[in-house]
């Protein structure tokens, strides 16, 4: 079985509207739950220069459509 801890943090209310419309999710908790769950699966999070490795994936697949 999981552990289960209470994390509590500070964020805009502006911040907290625009996750869950990103989201799609009605309630804060479920907001953040989708985006942190999101975050810890997401491909580009473990590497450093995430926005040059979804560049080249960009180019690979432009390429393969202009083949």
């Amino acid at each position: 079985m999981a552990k289960i801890m209470h994390a509590q943090t500070v964020l805009t209310v502006d911040d907290i509207e625009a996750l869950k419309q990103k989201t799609g999710e009605s309630s804060t908790k479920d907001a953040l739950a989708k985006a942190v769950t999101h975050y810890l699966e997401c491909e580009y999070t473990q590497v450093e220069d995430m926005w040059a490795k979804k560049l080249e994936k960009v180019v690979k697949r432009k390429r393969k459509e202009d083949e």
